[in-house]
């Protein structure tokens, strides 16, 4: 059968677009396409929301793609296997609450269930700003990654979300926006984004549970971007947290928005 070039452009423009007008309003945009806001984005879908998840750089995965090191191989401890299970992703009892499991696997594995269970992903786009009005952020401003990485002077387009979450790990890019350009008193002990401290895998992974939630009205953070905005230690390639925040993300959301 002959091939048409131009019908095989149209059919990505028409799909593509489509995609984007359809999610010009939603129920939650994510952003950050790691481990947290993966798992978040696979329980919000899977319960029925209409979200969204915009990545800047090409692939999702975060740091777990590279293990600890670039050795593949992550470890995750026996309160987040429940995730990992239910993903089908397997793994092995190192020893006692040690668990390892492949980092290929895993994002690759996570990434499709997601996507599956209903979230879409837009890769390729930076979110530069929030849309805040009288009740919070109700929104993200959003770019092509090519047009920021190119310092072009491109005005952004807007996207309209009940809630957005911020998964964009040690940076915490989005509530720093907030912070920046609003001055704004934030949920955390000084008011402020308090910064992440060093290693300490034990403390890290205890405190990122609570550490998970509502910094200004409409803005959630979860993963490591929890972590940095209240002001604790990092954790390593130990990702049972990183999960374990982004299904508790969910949940919180899930109780809001009803």
């Amino acid at each position: 059968m002959k091939l048409d070039d131009i019908t095989v452009s149209k059919a990505i423009i028409e799909g593509f677009m489509n995609d984007f007008l359809d999610y010009t309003d939603m129920d939650v945009a994510i952003g950050g396409g790691g481990p947290s806001g993966l798992t978040a984005g696979y329980y919000l879908a899977k319960a029925g929301y209409k979200v969204a998840l915009f990545e800047r750089k090409l692939s999702m995965g975060g740091g777990m793609w590279g293990g600890g090191m670039m050795f593949n191989k992550i470890v995750v401890q026996s309160e987040s296997k429940h995730i990992l299970d239910e993903f089908g992703i397997k793994t092995e009892e190192y020893q006692e609450n040690y668990h390892v499991a492949d980092s290929i696997e895993c994002v690759s594995t996570i990434c499709s269930k997601a996507c599956q269970a209903g979230l879409k992903v837009f890769n390729l786009m930076s979110i530069e700003d929030v849309m805040i009005h009288e009740k919070g952020v109700e929104g993200v401003v959003l770019n092509w990654s090519a047009v920021e990485m190119g310092g072009l002077h491109v005005d952004p387009l807007t996207v309209r979300a009940k809630a957005v979450v911020d998964a964009t790990g040690h940076p915490c890019e989005i509530v720093k926006i907030i912070q920046r350009k609003m001055g704004a008193e934030l949920q955390t002990e000084t008011g402020k984004i308090m910064g992440e401290k060093s290693m300490w895998a034990d403390v890290a992974e205890n405190r990122i549970m609570d550490n998970v939630g509502e910094v200004y009205p409409g803005m959630y953070v979860t993963g490591m971007a929890a972590n940095a905005v209240h002001g604790s230690p990092r954790m390593g390639p130990i990702f049972g947290g990183m999960l374990l925040s982004g299904e508790k993300v969910a949940q919180m959301l899930a109780e809001k928005l009803g």
